[in-house]
């Protein structure tokens, strides 16, 4: 049926808005600061069959799990299958939960005069899910069965009745039962707004129409994506990188008329530890990318990524095979589309900027609280660095490339829920990003500890190797973590698992500063005066690497 373009455009937007609701419903319910604060989630809306039809706010990296996600649970729950009430679950990377065990996706398929019409689903990082260490994350897994609980697409409600025993097996295998069962049922609450919101809309302009938009608007992101794809440059790139335990990555990119082809094939084999990606994952990384370079300011949906063609190798660490630990997975993400960015920049200099910090830069910090005597654990990713980008210097203290649209937890909320202190929260005035546009600066953070028997994992990169400067701009500084404990000596590392504490230990973590752009002594000198005034740089700095001589 031809569907007139004004009722299209309110279906469109009433599925924005749908799902802009069911993540505000989940920041508002959820029990983990990780969530309500940190924002780190996100939601979508998807037809029958899967494909993402309109997402919410969020991680972007996370709005391009659910499609994925919601795929493998409905060939596993197909439309006779399901009933109205329903609600499934996984957090599997083998089993469509494409990123880690903390992950728990939850999904509700819509019904609408009698027939199915579409998925609502949601994805967050819930704080734990069992496994060998406590906020089930660390550097010591050799394989997933140790890293948590293990959700391979299941059913957590029957028909608007909760399954008692599915609930059970979760909270019995968390540290934290009570935050994790709580988190659960916002993540239910969310995907049922969205739902209720999507029946209304079928109920008023019919099933028929309310189907039609959505292919529609598919078509609509494919045309828009193939417009764009035809004033990129055409031709084939490629990049080697090595990384900072002396691997080489390579990244092969082909750019033509009609197709973005992505080349990961010639990449080390999968590692024996937790950093590892499924080919779903780096699949988003690829969509993150060429959403960027074609369409950055449009509404992303299935057919803004059908140009897209990746290449991968089985049991390669971009499409490790079960049972492979996966903990960190995010970091081999980032390294995919940082590679990517890196092999594409100096072609695209007016889309594409100098490297950032391009660390999630996960800080795990718990223990028990000293004054509740309950388990707390700190799931905070850190802000940092961004490259210079032609016009303008580098943001400072953003979020990587893989988190968006989140936030750091505010100083108050970690003090008062989680045995900590903050003491120190400011920017990084290290070397490092120098240019005729300069990279955005990182921070240092000191978190003061006040658990007897604490502990703190991180699991950082580009630690050796830091933000990539272009067209002679400097390289940008180091991503680590400096521990003082109160007895013994300092020590800094950007890999480690639970390390203990104790209370007075002071961990300061140390995000990266972006890359610059062009030859620092091209910098205006009015701006090298303000960035000395300001404290950015050192009268060392500004003498020897932008030749300035004057006053701040």
């Amino acid at each position: 049926m031809a569907l007139d373009p004004i009722t299209s455009e309110i279906i469109q937007n009433s599925l924005q808005a749908a799902a802009d609701e069911m993540f505000v419903a989940m920041k508002k319910t959820a029990m983990s600061s990780i969530i309500y604060e940190v924002l780190d989630m996100g939601t979508g809306i998807l037809d029958a069959k899967g494909e993402i039809a309109s997402s919410g706010a969020g991680i972007p990296a996370f709005v391009g799990v659910l499609d994925k996600a919601v795929k493998v649970i409905a060939a596993k729950f197909p439309a006779d299958a399901v009933k109205e009430g329903d609600v499934f679950a996984t957090n599997d990377p083998f089993y469509g939960g494409v990123t880690h065990l903390n992950d728990i996706i939850v999904a509700m398929p819509v019904f609408a005069e009698g027939r199915l019409i579409a998925w609502t689903a949601n994805i967050a990082h819930n704080s734990d899910v069992g496994g060998m260490a406590p906020g089930s994350l660390t550097g010591e897994a050799t394989e997933i069965f140790q890293e948590g609980l293990r959700l391979p697409a299941i059913q957590l409600v029957e028909a608007g009745k909760p399954i008692a025993s599915v609930f059970e097996i979760l909270k019995v295998n968390s540290r934290m039962p009570d935050v994790l069962e709580g988190d659960v049922w916002a993540a239910i609450s969310s995907v049922r707004v969205g739902a209720r919101r999507l029946t209304q809309l079928a109920d008023k302009y019919g099933v028929d129409a309310f189907e039609q938009a959505l292919a529609d608007f598919m078509d609509h992101g494919e045309k828009v994506s193939l417009a764009a794809l035809a004033d990129l440059p055409k031709g084939r790139y490629e990049l080697d990188e090595e990384q900072d335990d002396g691997s080489i990555f390579n990244v092969k990119i082909e750019i033509t008329d009609e197709k973005f082809i992505i080349d990961l094939r010639d990449n080390p084999d999968q590692s024996p530890g937790p950093t590892n990606s499924c080919r779903d994952g780096v699949m988003v990384s690829a969509q993150m990318l060429f959403k960027s370079l074609t369409d950055p300011r449009g509404l992303a949906n299935a057919g803004s990524f059908r140009p897209i063609e990746l290449l991968t190798r089985k049991g390669s660490v971009f499409d490790a095979q079960e049972p492979a630990a996966m903990g960190f997975y995010y970091e081999l993400e980032l390294r995919a589309y940082d590679i990517m960015w890196r092999c594409l920049a100096p072609y695209m200099a007016d889309r594409l900027g100098a490297g950032h910090f391009a660390s999630v830069c996960g800080t795990f910090i718990g223990g028990i609280h000293p004054d509740t005597g309950r388990q707390y654990t700190i799931i905070e990713p850190q802000v940092g660095g961004w490259g210079a980008a032609a016009g303008r210097d580098g943001n400072s203290a953003i979020f990587s490339s893989f988190h968006g649209e989140t936030y750091n937890c505010p100083a108050e909320i970690n003090e008062a829920r989680n045995g900590v202190i903050i003491d120190r929260m400011e920017l990084n005035t290290a070397p490092g990003g120098e240019g005729c546009l300069t990279g955005g600066r990182g921070v240092v953070i000191d978190y003061r500890t006040r658990s007897e028997d604490g502990y703190v994992t991180i699991g950082y990169t580009r630690s050796k190797f830091p933000a990539w400067g272009l067209d002679g701009g400097h390289d940008g500084s180091s991503n680590y973590v400096r521990f003082m404990p109160v007895e013994g000596e300092a020590s800094a590392f950007a890999f480690i698992s639970n390390k203990k504490t104790k209370p007075g230990d002071v961990i300061r973590v140390v995000t990266g500063n972006g890359g610059g752009l062009g030859d620092p002594r091209d910098r205006p000198r009015e701006k090298v005066a303000a960035d000395l005034r300001d404290g950015l740089i050192s009268p060392e700095t500004a003498r020897d690497v932008y030749g300035y001589e004057g006053e701040a």
